[in-house]
């Protein structure tokens, strides 16, 4: 009797990662945003469509909001999470990216990594057999941008032809909202020394015009954003930060050259007296906790979007954001 030929099983489709916002197309980043205003609609009557699966949370920075916003997110969904540690993980005594991916990513559906330099997150998510979410980066910080997006859709509409201000250094959260300006057509203005915008300048999947004047980033705009001066890994250079960032806080009579409609967003954690004033991050103008919540909101609609096989929809069809 002649054997029968081994069947040959397809292999599995290549792993869809999130390291940078343009891994959406402009259209699949907008439909990540009524997902996730739909999910927060819902509440907890929302779908669980993470029922099963497993994500790992990867953390070598420390991490507060990111990491509870996913973990709430997943359990919510039905689904199952755990924290790893960089300091209980082999990477912090020198294991590579690849070599933890290639033992991690097999156990699980999806893994959110928050990692010091954008190659080791690069370097991981090329070797891993599910899909890897950037929760930060030195280069960026996708999945904050979800959440201040859906923000700003849910406080004030369309973003399209709107004037963002950013004020202060031009770091990682920045960057992703560089992106999303040239993905979303807005106009994004930043008042930044220009030492700390050197390497930005040139990058043509970013969209932003510099200013070295609060006053005129500010002017007029529908939202004013900062962050803090120095961000986690620049700790070396903070004398140095703060006399340069000295005249770009944001205080009530920056906010008072925006729109009288403004809105302002900060990612938090904040230094009150430093970059913002109290009495604009704890004022009626203050959207900075609304973005909280709505990470959570931002993460599920994410790995909905990310896991094959998910609904991703209410049972009622039809409704829109």
């Amino acid at each position: 009797m002649t054997p029968r030929p081994a069947q040959i099983m397809p292999a599995p489709p290549p792993p869809r990662h999130f390291a940078d916002l343009n891994d959406l197309s402009a259209d699949e980043l907008r439909e990540v945003l009524r997902r996730a205003a739909l999910r927060k609609r819902e509440g907890r009557a929302a779908p669980r469509n993470l029922a099963g699966r497993f994500v790992l949370l990867m953390m070598a920075k420390p991490s507060t909001r990111t990491r509870v916003t996913f973990a709430a997110a997943v359990a919510r969904a039905g689904g199952d999470s755990a924290a790893l540690d960089f300091a209980a993980s082999q990477m912090s005594r020198g294991e590579s990216p690849a070599d933890a991916a290639r033992s991690v990513s097999p156990l699980c559906d999806a893994v959110a990594l928050r990692i010091g330099a954008h190659s080791e997150l690069a370097e991981f998510a090329a070797h891993a057999k599910c899909p890897v979410i950037n929760a930060l980066t030195d280069r960026s910080h996708p999945c904050q941008i979800l959440a201040d997006l859906q923000t700003f859709a849910e406080l004030r509409g369309e973003i399209r032809g709107q004037k963002i201000a950013w004020i202060g250094d031009a770091n990682n959260v920045f960057f992703s909202w560089a992106q999303a300006a040239k993905m979303l057509d807005f106009e994004l203005v930043a008042a930044c020394p220009p030492e700390f915008r050197a390497d930005r300048d040139g990058d043509d999947s970013i969209r932003v015009r510099f200013t070295e004047s609060p006053q005129d980033a500010a002017a007029d705009a529908a939202l004013v954003m900062t962050d803090v001066w120095t961000s986690m890994g620049d700790e070396a250079e903070k004398s140095r930060r703060t006399a340069a960032f000295r005249a770009f806080q944001v205080d009530a009579k920056l906010m008072a050259r925006a729109r009288a409609d403004a809105i302002f967003m900060h990612c938090l954690p904040a230094h009150r007296g430093e970059e913002v004033a109290a009495e604009v991050l704890d004022g009626p103008q203050s959207a900075a906790w609304i973005q909280v919540e709505n990470k959570m909101h931002a993460a599920r609609a994410l790995l909905e979007f990310l896991l094959p096989g998910e609904k991703g929809e209410s049972e009622g069809k039809g409704e829109k954001s």
